[in-house]
C-alpha cells in the first residue's frame, strides 16, 4: 500500500487514518501513565501500605520505562512494525488488567512495570511508523498528531479518571484503560497498514547509537528540554494554592487549562517544526520558555498574569515534543542509520530522564522551603539545553526526516 492512500484528512496537512490509530493508543497510554497521581490516596488506603510508598508507582514506572525502553526496542528490531505495535498493546492491555486485579501492592507494581515498558516502546516504534507514513518533510507533524493523544489524555482522560477513581473506586479507571486498549488494538488492526520493517544491523551497530557523541547530544536536549518544567510542574498544585492564593478546586481546574495548551502546543508545534526545521524550532522555543518560567517565578503572587503564564507554558513545554523526536529521528537518520528505533527508543527515555532531573531539582529547593523558586531551576535547565542543541546544530544540516542526507 502506497504511503499517501487512505488519508484521513484533505488541505495542506494529509494525515494517513494509520498514524490515527497510533494516537488512538497513545491516548490510552496517556491515562494510564498519569491516572496514578489522581488515585494515589485510594490505593494507599485500600492496599494498606504508606502514601510515600504509593508514590513509589510514579516513580518507579518512570525508571521502568526508562531502562526497559532500549532495551525491549532492540530486541524487536528485526521485527515487522505492525505485528509489533499489535502486540506491544496487547500487552499493554494485559498489564493494566493486572494492575486493576491487584489485591496487593506487589502485584500492582508488576503491573504498572509491564505497562511502562510497552508504553516507551510503543512511542518509540510508533513515532518511526508515524513517520513513515507522512509526505516527505511532514514527518513532524505526523508525530504531533500521534503525540496528540497523549495530551488529550491529560486535557480529558485523567481528570475524569480521577473523578471516577475517586468516586467509585481506584480500580474503576484502571479497567477503563483496559477497554480503551481493546479499541486502540482494534484500530491498530483495522487502520495502520503493513509498512516495511527498517533495515537493522547487527547488536553491536544498535548499541553504537547508545555512545555516539550526536545521539547522546540529542539525548540531553530532549532531557534538559522537556525536564525543565518539571522542576515547577511538579508541585504546582501547592504553588497555585499556597503562593498564589487558588483554592484547591481552583488550582484542580487551572491544570485543565495547562492541559488544553498542551495540546494546542503539540499540534502547533508540530507545524513549526516542519516550517522551520527542528533546530531553530526547539531554539526558539528553548528561549521563549525560559522567559515564561522567569515571569512565573516573578509573578507567582498575582492570579490574573499566573493564569496566562500556565496557558503560554503548557504550549511551549509540550509543543517541543515534535521537536525533540523528529530531531531524534533525523540524527538517528544521518549518524546511524541502522539503528532509528533504537535511538527513537533512547529519547523516549530522555524526556522520563529529564521528568526525573526536573523532579530532583525541584524537589531540592521544596525541602529547603524555596518552593516558589522552582520555576528558576527549570530556566537554569533549558538554558543549559540550548549549549548541546548549539553543539549538534553546528554538526547537522537542517534536513526533514526521510531526506535521505549524506552520512558524515
Amino acid at each position: 500500500m502506497n504511503k499517501y492512500e487512505n488519508s484521513a484528512a484533505a488541505g495542506r496537512l494529509s494525515v494517513h487514518t494509520g498514524v490515527w490509530a497510533l494516537a488512538v493508543t497513545a491516548f490510552a497510554i496517556g491515562v494510564a501513565e498519569f491516572i496514578v497521581v489522581g488515585v494515589l490516596p485510594a490505593i494507599s488506603h485500600d492496599l494498606g501500605v504508606s502514601l510515600a510508598r504509593a508514590g513509589s508507582l510514579v516513580g518507579l514506572y518512570a525508571l521502568a520505562l526508562a531502562v526497559g525502553t532500549p532495551v525491549t526496542v532492540l530486541a524487536l528490531a528485526r521485527f515487522p512494525r505492525k505485528p509489533v505495535l499489535l502486540t506491544l498493546v496487547a500487552i499493554f492491555l494485559l498489564g493494566n488488567l493486572l494492575s486493576a486485579l491487584s489485591t496487593n501492592f506487589n502485584s500492582l507494581l508488576l503491573g504498572r512495570i509491564v505497562t511502562a515498558i510497552m508504553h516507551g516502546s510503543f512511542f518509540a516504534i510508533g513515532a518511526t511508523v508515524a513517520a513513515s507514513l507522512a509526505p516527505k518533510g511532514q514527518a513532524s507533524k505526523a508525530i504531533a498528531a500521534m503525540f496528540a493523544g497523549l495530551t488529550l489524555a491529560m486535557v480529558i482522560g485523567v481528570p475524569l479518571g480521577s473523578m471516577l477513581g475517586n468516586s467509585y473506586g481506584w480500580r474503576l479507571p484502571f479497567y477503563a484503560v483496559v477497554v480503551l486498549a481493546a479499541l486502540a488494538w482494534l484500530a491498530t488492526a483495522y487502520w495502520l497498514p503493513s509498512v516495511s520493517t527498517p533495515e537493522s544491523g547487527k547488536l553491536s551497530t544498535q548499541l553504537s547509537a547508545l555512545v555516539h557523541p550526536a545521539i547522546l547530544a540529542m539525548m540531553a536536549i530532549t532531557a534538559m528540554g522537556f525536564g525543565a518544567s518539571f522542576a515547577s510542574f511538579a508541585y504546582i498544585t501547592p504553588i497555585l494554592i499556597n503562593i498564589t492564593g487558588f483554592t484547591p478546586t481552583t488550582a484542580s481546574a487551572l491544570l485543565m487549562v495547562f492541559g488544553v495548551a498542551t495540546l494546542i502546543g503539540n499540534l502547533a508545534g508540530g507545524r513549526v517544526t516542519a516550517s522551520l526545521g527542528w533546530q531553530i524550532a526547539l531554539a526558539r522555543m528553548f528561549v521563549l520558555l525560559a522567559i515564561v518560567l522567569a515571569a512565573l517565578a516573578f509573578l507567582l503572587p498575582y492570579r490574573i498574569p499566573v493564569i496566562a503564564l500556565l496557558f503560554a507554558w503548557g504550549a511551549i513545554a509540550f509543543g517541543m515534543s515534535p521537536g525533540f523526536q523528529t530531531g531524534m529521528l533525523a540524527t538517528a537518520e544521518r549518524y546511524t542509520p541502522r539503528a532509528q528505533d533504537f535511538a527513537s527508543a533512547l529519547n523516549i527515555s530522555a524526556f522520563n530522564l529529564g521528568i526525573a532531573l526536573g523532579e530532583s531539582l525541584g524537589g531540592v529547593m521544596v525541602a529547603r522551603g524555596d518552593i516558589g523558586l522552582t520555576p528558576w531551576a527549570g530556566v537554569a535547565v533549558v538554558m543549559l539545553g540550548l549549549l548541546p542543541l548549539w553543539w549538534l546544530s553546528r554538526r547537522t544540516p537542517a534536513v526533514q526526516v526521510g531526506e535521505q542526507p549524506q552520512q558524515a
